[in-house]
């Protein structure tokens, strides 16, 4: 259990901007900050981060929250996940006892998978540091690889000793449920019982953005044809390798402060680039490029650069890759290093100038490049030539924004000396099939919308949904509900007098007398909120919502506070245009959102009479009726009247 008192720090500290620029690459945006969406694809950016209100909002996904609900989302953390990352941090010490091995068989599923993780990553971390086979093998291994102490302490390198279960053993003893360390791939069984799945093997930690262990690569040392030279992690439920990317743990602020990321193959040119100063690099770890992948850098900057040892096979069978990167609006460029060597072997070989200055001349567009590998084997056969063009105008149709569609199609024409027309036919041509398919898409959707759409209006028997209103009152009490308005009310001697009311309190108080409810059950939750506030003397401000544990409070009170865009500060001086700002008409903008919302509620109350009048047989009981409708219409013109609506029926 963390203290009130921690928690209240933990809000305190944290910067959500700061936070969340681990995540996403954010851009001043007036007083807020804007980027693309971290939970789905986007193309423009609709996610908010307002620093005033300690709140973010996706306006893609719907989702919303404070500086802890958006670790929860982003890292699918409980309550007290996020707050214990967000305390580590900032370097607050939270006073918690040791899990003990009950505690750490109660906790989630993904959380002893995460748990497990990290005492294996600790422990081949000991392995290599503190045992004779460890130091002769592994960290011997890493060493003559020319990595430094402090490079193997970043990456937290380790060493899996070669007995047949060392890492299950020790984990069981610790206390770890063996069912959890299969899950995780570390272990595995057979008739004979459980053995470690890595063995004899230096280890190379995969982490997700925020450190957390999530899986393994582990190399051979010996030369052993029946295995295989990297083992890696199976997928678990906390492993996904088409959505992870190594090294972005400690290469993200890099990327973002560069706008610039390169790509490379395995961990240790990732390893040995940041070694050698080239910080903003990243490995797909040997498998091909995925669209999660790349929408994962996508997140901190719009610029790829691709890094290929000489290998004409791999380089072949990594086009596709370079589709996909194009086709999310990405910006892709090629090195090639000299024949024989790699990432790895180039950035030990060379000192940090000669590293920046070969990757800046090298750096080509990937026309050039495709163009270079293909030209090759076509050589002067005009039909393997014809292919190449085509192939790459397959590239260029795949490109969503069209101005630069056509500066690449400049670019082929005046390298293949081909017209820039024959060239734009064929990409409309591709385009016209792909339009033809999206606009399908398109129609389904619609119609799927509408259909879900239909019901609704005819659900309610004519009645008045109230959720507009309702939401107005909410919005009302939490932007203003401490702000005072002067309300005229009669005193015991019949006369009229001024009175203070906090804004909340009077919405409570009108809602109260008339004995009306919240239809929307999310908004009633926030009206009893400020409900119990006002019996104890206070006004919730809405901090109070935005930093409740209570994650679906949280979003409802985000979802109806946040607009996406707003008006900028210099606005009214630019245009001379001065309009009059609701919270300085918080009075009249109060009393009629009352007034209607107790308009449209009568008139609901006047249905409902209505319907049931029409399947009344007891005289009695229609005379009662129409005596109730004609009491509930009286009441509903004089809101109508306060309104200024006049009433035609």
């Amino acid at each position: 259990m963390i203290p009130k008192e921690t928690i209240e720090k933990i809000f305190d500290t944290a910067d959500i901007v700061e936070v969340i620029n681990d995540f996403v690459s954010l851009k001043k945006a007036g007083s807020n900050y804007k980027g693309l969406s971290p939970f789905v694809n986007e193309k423009s950016p609709s996610f908010m981060v307002s620093p005033a209100k300690g709140i973010f909002k996706d306006f893609s996904s719907g989702k919303g929250g404070n500086v802890v609900s958006f670790i929860m989302e982003h890292e699918h953390f409980t309550y007290p996940e996020a707050l214990r990352w967000l305390a580590k941090r900032y370097n607050i010490e939270i006073e918690e006892e040791e899990l003990t091995a009950e505690q750490i068989e109660a906790q989630s599923e993904r959380e002893s998978l995460y748990l497990i993780n990290q005492y294996a990553k600790d422990f081949f971390v000991r392995q290599m540091l503190n045992t004779n086979e460890g130091q002769a093998i592994g960290l011997s291994y890493f060493k003559e690889r020319g990595f430094s102490e402090e490079t193997i302490k970043k990456f937290e390198l380790g060493y899996a000793p070669q007995g047949s279960d060392n890492l299950t053993k020790a984990a069981t003893s610790a206390g770890y449920k063996l069912d959890y360390l299969v899950k995780t791939g570390l272990s595995k069984t057979n008739e004979r019982g459980s053995y470690d799945f890595f063995r004899g093997r230096v280890m190379f930690p995969i982490q997700n953005i925020t450190g957390r262990v999530l899986g393994f690569g582990g190399r051979i040392l010996k030369i052993d044809k029946k295995s295989a030279k990297y083992y890696n992690s199976p997928e678990s439920p906390i492993y996904n390798k088409s959505k992870i990317l190594y090294g972005l743990y400690q290469s993200k602020n890099e990327i973002i402060k560069e706008d610039q990321c390169y790509l490379v193959e395995g961990y240790t040119d990732v390893i040995s680039l940041h070694q050698a100063g080239i910080k903003n690099v990243v490995a797909s770890s040997g498998t091909a490029l995925t669209e999660g992948q790349i929408r994962l850098i996508k997140r901190y900057t719009k610029n790829i650069t691709i890094l290929y040892d000489g290998d004409a096979a791999g380089i072949k069978a990594s086009f596709r890759g370079i589709d996909l990167i194009l086709e999310e609006e990405m910006n892709v460029k090629v090195v090639l290093f000299p024949d024989g060597e790699d990432p790895d072997s180039y950035a030990r070989k060379v000192n940090f100038d000669d590293l920046q200055r070969y990757l800046a001349t090298n750096s080509q567009d990937f026309i050039h490049f495709k163009a270079s590998i293909l030209l090759t084997d076509a050589k002067n056969d005009p039909i393997k030539r014809a292919e190449t063009i085509k192939d790459i105008v397959g590239s260029i149709s795949i490109i969503p924004d069209q101005i630069t569609r056509s500066v690449y199609i400049q670019a082929t024409s005046q390298l293949f000396e081909i017209s820039e027309q024959a060239l734009l036919n064929e990409v409309n041509k591709r385009l016209g099939v792909k339009n033809v398919v999206l606009q399908k898409e398109q129609a389904a959707f619609e119609q799927q919308q509408q259909e879900k759409r239909i019901p609704q209006k005819n659900t309610n028997n004519g009645k008045h949904l109230l959720d507009v209103q309702e939401k107005d009152l909410i919005r009302l009490m939490i932007l203003y509900g401490s702000q005072f308005i002067t309300i005229e009310v009669e005193n015991e001697e019949g006369e009229l007098e001024e009175v203070n009311y906090p804004v909340a309190q009077f919405i409570i108080e009108e809602i109260l007398s008339d004995e009306i409810s919240y239809i929307n059950k999310d908004y009633q939750l926030v009206f009893d909120e400020y409900l119990d506030g006002i019996q104890q003397g206070l006004v919730i401000s809405e901090k109070h919502f935005t930093h409740h544990e209570n994650s679906n409070l949280n979003r409802i009170v985000i979802d109806i506070t946040t607009q996406k865009d707003s008006v900028s500060n210099n606005w009214a001086e630019k245009h001379q245009i001065y309009p009059v700002q609701e919270s300085e008409r918080l009075k009249d903008a109060v009393i009629q959102s009352v007034a209607i919302f107790k308009m449209r509620t009568t008139e609901n109350m006047i249905a409902d009479k209505q319907n049931a009048l029409k399947h009344e047989a007891s005289n009695d009981t229609i005379m009662e009726l129409l005596e109730t409708i004609k009491n509930l219409t009286m009441a509903r013109n004089l809101f109508a009247e306060k309104l200024g609506i006049v009433i035609t029926r």
